[in-house]
């Protein structure tokens, strides 16, 4: 994921921001920038004439007229990579949104990718850890997240299985805790309904939801028998 290799403001999506990028995306645009410089961009080749005429006209001077569409999918590429991380497939459907052809992308995404500005395995680990931490949720729903911003099921099982069991449980403890405040004064029932629907929402399964609710309520001086 990275910065805007075309010169635009480091922006960032609320919604879809993860923490720790803009130093790592501002390597891997320098990571590209002298990579491109060495060898050949897109699809650019030798520079090549044509006639006009008794005119000969440069390349250079038709892709002023004619952009190099490699060009084009980088530039766009870059850009969605300044306002969030993305991953490779929701690149290529701004790609293919954009009207680029299916080659032109999977050439540009295969160097934005061998030179680390997408990179599935990392999008994914960020992401759990920032989601665990700010929304506090379960691995179900974080893989559920993950598959719908097209991260390979490979890829998922690796990231969540460094979600440990007591983590994730301890986490729900706090969730629990922090929802009853605005809960407290309501019939036991209607409380261990409403903290179900708020955990499951999260992706916690109803074993463990049943049961950090019973022991939250249970410490309740208002559930306590005298």
């Amino acid at each position: 994921m990275t910065v805007d290799g075309v010169g635009g403001p480091d922006v960032q999506r609320p919604g879809d921001s993860l923490p720790g990028t803009t130093e790592r995306l501002a390597r891997a645009r320098e990571a590209l920038a002298t990579a491109e410089s060495g060898g050949p961009r897109g699809s650019a080749g030798p520079v090549a004439t044509r006639s006009a005429g008794d005119t000969e006209v440069p390349e250079s001077a038709r892709e002023e007229a004619e952009p190099d569409p490699h060009d084009v999918a980088r530039n766009i590429v870059l850009r969605q990579l300044t306002m969030a991380p993305r991953t490779r497939k929701q690149l290529e459907d701004k790609l293919r949104l954009k009207g680029c052809a299916d080659d032109v992308a999977r050439v540009v995404l295969d160097r934005m990718t061998e030179v680390g500005l997408v990179d599935d395995e990392a999008y994914a680990r960020t992401l759990v850890r920032s989601r665990q931490e700010t929304k506090g949720l379960a691995s179900r729903a974080l893989g559920q997240e993950l598959r719908r911003k097209g991260v390979p099921d490979e890829l998922i099982a690796d990231a969540l299985a460094d979600v440990e069991p007591e983590t994730e449980r301890e986490r729900a403890r706090e969730l629990v805790s922090k929802r009853l405040r605005t809960l407290r004064g309501l019939d036991r029932q209607v409380q261990t309904r409403r903290l179900a629907g708020f955990l499951a929402r999260k992706g916690y399964d109803a074993g463990v939801a049943f049961q950090v609710i019973r022991e939250a309520l249970d410490d309740l001086p208002e559930h306590q028998r005298d």
